[in-house]
């Protein structure tokens, strides 16, 4: 099952040293991972092909409202390790309740660190201590224009709006403003069902 996968951050550590006992080329990588996109699935599948075991460390909800705000996270530490652990590409999620990751990395001390964005290896926290350490620092830039905080900016202009779409049973949309059309064409169809059945 792949919340098997999910692993409290000590008995991380100690699978990274039995992995590299075993010779396992161990990648890493972090992040809060609040609204899972596409830009998070391509750079996982993309870190994972750098080694043999990929690691994902998860900020915890308290390290998540530091970084970002009040607001959020939107979904709790353990839905987002779970709906990670469900990838392919990732072989452990672990949760980390600081808002820095440095203690971590500096624990696990990874063959490879995968940072996403735009940042330059030399920005990327945790980078001298990996270096330091023999270990590769390696910056997959993310997908243009995908980001959690894009997702939720569009989902709150699309419910502020008059004309949004709305989910009917079917499984397709329809606009606001045809929503009453629906209804009404709803009320019809019971009615003739109704008369069905009284017959």
């Amino acid at each position: 099952m792949s919340i098997d996968k999910i692993v409290p951050l000590e008995r991380a550590y100690e699978l990274v040293e039995e992995l590299k006992c075993r010779g396992q080329r161990v990648v890493f990588t972090n992040g809060c991972f609040d609204l899972l996109h596409v830009g998070h699935t391509r750079l996982l599948e993309e870190a994972r092909k750098l080694g043999d075991i990929l690691i994902v460390a998860v900020n915890s909800d308290r390290s998540v409202r530091a970084l970002k705000g009040p607001d959020r996270p939107l979904q709790p530490e353990i839905e987002r390790a779970e709906v990670l652990a469900a990838l392919a590409a990732v072989d452990y999620v672990t949760i980390f309740d600081d808002p820095s990751v440095l203690g971590v990395v500096t624990r696990i001390l990874p063959d490879v660190l995968v940072k996403g964005g735009d940042y330059t290896p030399d920005k990327v926290v945790g980078h001298a201590e990996i270096e330091g350490a023999s270990g590769r620092v390696v910056q997959i830039p993310i997908e243009k224009d995908c980001s959690t905080t894009a997702l939720i900016q569009a989902a709150r202009k699309a419910t502020s709006s008059p004309r949004q779409r709305v989910v009917v049973a079917s499984g397709r949309s329809i606009p606001r403003h045809k929503k009453g059309a629906a209804k009404n064409a709803n009320v019809g169809h019971n009615s003739l069902s109704e008369l069905g059945r009284s017959g």
